[in-house]
């Protein structure tokens, strides 16, 4: 998808964050925009910046609540969307949420809670759109996280939510290549987002002395990026350097990813035993 002039774009997780941003650019190329998410006090706002970037008169934008992990809400709520704003072109599910911590201080809670959000929320959505892309085609995307393919230390429910995202887009991608669909997925590094600043203050030690070299980018340098790769149908969207490096060493080098992050773990639970 090369234009997205004209286009209908649907954004879950598009209150803020990289989905705001990606709302926001979609905008900007004169597309019409409907954004879901499950805080209407901040949807309303996320709603004004994103119409405040319109190209012309012909663009229509809205906002619904919308909890992904609900199936019927999502079914109900979409139904909606389609009769007002119309059947997307473009469906970018970017809502989920991480709160790291050791897997012996995770409960069975939080991880059910990541779980629905993460993984059963792009399922639901797709699970009613795609029937309805189908007559048209379309595009897509799934974000998931450089830990879709790397397990990262106080990550275990976040990981394999997200892992779950990228083999459910490669199956489904090479489902809907016949019905003219293109699904990608994308993987972000750590991004200067709320949803970030949320993570930071429940990192064990380890995880932020594995993240620590770890470059930190822009929501709207990642929307850029993916916008760049959907133009090409690339599936794999890495948006920078570290990370496309780190996706290559672990599919050629795994042992030498894990060496590297284990030493630092170990760094961190040797320091706090001595300090003990």
């Amino acid at each position: 998808m090369k234009d997205f002039n004209g286009k209908i774009v649907y954004i879950t997780g598009g209150s803020s964050g990289i989905g705001l941003a990606a709302a926001k650019l979609f905008a900007a190329k004169g597309a019409s925009v409907t954004i879901f998410a499950r805080r209407k006090e901040v949807l309303g706002r996320a709603l004004e910046e994103i119409t405040s970037c319109k190209q012309g008169p012909a663009q229509r934008f809205s906002c619904f609540v919308m909890d992904v992990s609900d199936e019927g809400e999502v079914n109900t709520v979409l139904q909606q969307a389609v009769a007002s704003a119309g059947v997307p072109d473009v469906l970018v599910n970017c809502a989920g949420r991480a709160r790291p911590a050791c897997f012996r201080d995770i409960p069975f809670t939080q991880f059910d809670e990541t779980i629905k959000i993460d993984l059963y929320g792009t399922w639901n959505t797709c699970s009613f759109l795609v029937p309805l892309m189908k007559q048209k085609g379309g595009y897509i995307v799934n974000v998931a996280s450089i830990c879709g393919f790397i397990g990262v230390f106080g990550y275990t429910d976040y990981c394999a939510a997200k892992y779950g995202v990228i083999g459910f887009s490669e199956a489904l991608r090479s489902e809907m290549k016949q019905h003219g669909i293109t699904v990608s997925v994308l993987c972000p590094p750590d991004t200067d987002t709320p949803g970030f600043v949320e993570e930071n203050k429940t990192k064990p030690p380890e995880t932020v002395a594995v993240s620590a070299s770890a470059s930190l980018m822009k929501p709207e340098a990642v929307v850029a990026a993916m916008v760049k790769a959907m133009e090409k149908g690339r599936f794999i969207i890495i948006p920078n350097a570290d990370g496309k490096f780190t996706h290559l060493m672990k599919r050629f080098f795994p042992w030498l990813v894990d060496m590297v992050t284990d030493s630092q773990v170990r760094g961190v639970q040797k320091k706090a035993q001595t300090a003990k």
